[in-house]
């Protein structure tokens, strides 16, 4: 696999904006578990905290925080990801920004949360503005669901995608560590991992695939092309029209020493 360019980065990252309602409508959601084991790690609770999302897109994470008793405010950069937000979640205040330039005042929150987004940023940058913005003993969680590749069927379709188009996007995922997420090595992340698992129909699944960035960039016909096989595959595995996407977790909480 070629390495990621700092312009197919920036791509990829922006893709998601033409695909906003796509993304709201099919992306898989999180686990009650994971906000327990972020609790946990953190040493307080959510309720009551205040909170920043940052790369927050349509606010599937934002809500289930809102949802927990947090005092929340999203922050998200792309145009189309922030207007499906409002239109979805018009009580939860959003504010346009990155997480290498927070848009937020120093020592404001008790937890800063990244779901499926600190990988867009530069750790670099994003480091120093969480610990700037994160109160002494606030906490830093970052997560993402990954495919669970001990299932079988998702294996098989992991190594489709790999194939395809010639990447290795769970490797990808899979890749992020402490080291790799704070380069700095100015924070100490503890790692956790959370199963959970959503029964869908092969539409939704399908849907939910097609909203990832490395599809986004391909072009129509190419990902057309590539969800009308898989689709084939699917549907003769799963006759009753139903997949079970089951997903890990990845889990990695760091809390402010200052």
């Amino acid at each position: 696999m070629a390495p990621m360019t700092a312009s197919s980065h920036a791509t990829r990252a922006q893709s998601f904006n033409a695909a906003a309602a796509q993304y709201a409508a099919n992306r898989p959601s999180y686990p009650p578990a994971l906000f327990d084991a972020i609790e946990d790690l953190a040493g307080h609770p959510l309720t009551g905290a205040h909170v920043a999302d940052i790369g927050a897109g349509t606010g599937i994470a934002t809500a289930l925080l809102h949802a927990r008793g947090a005092d929340v405010v999203a922050v998200e950069p792309g145009d189309g990801m922030a207007a499906q937000f409002r239109r979805a979640h018009p009580d939860i205040p959003i504010i346009r920004g990155d997480g290498n330039t927070l848009p937020l005042t120093t020592s404001s929150a008790d937890f800063l949360t990244y779901a499926q987004s600190w990988h867009w940023t530069d750790p670099a940058q994003a480091v120093p503005e969480a610990l700037r913005v994160l109160r002494p003993g606030g906490a830093l969680a970052l997560w993402w669901n990954t495919e669970a590749l001990d299932v079988p069927w998702i294996a098989e379709a992991a190594d489709r995608i790999d194939r395809y188009f010639d990447v290795n996007v769970q490797a990808e995922k899979r890749g992020v560590n402490a080291r790799v997420a704070d380069p700095t090595g100015r924070l100490d992340f503890v790692r956790r991992e959370v199963r959970w698992s959503r029964r869908v129909p092969i539409d939704t699944h399908l849907a939910n695939i097609g909203s990832h960035s490395i599809f986004l960039v391909q072009g129509e016909e190419a990902a057309a092309a590539f969800l009308a096989e898989e689709r084939d595959h699917l549907t003769r595995a799963f006759p009753d029209g139903i997949v079970e996407e089951v997903y890990d977790v990845i889990l990695l909480v760091a809390t402010n020493p200052a």
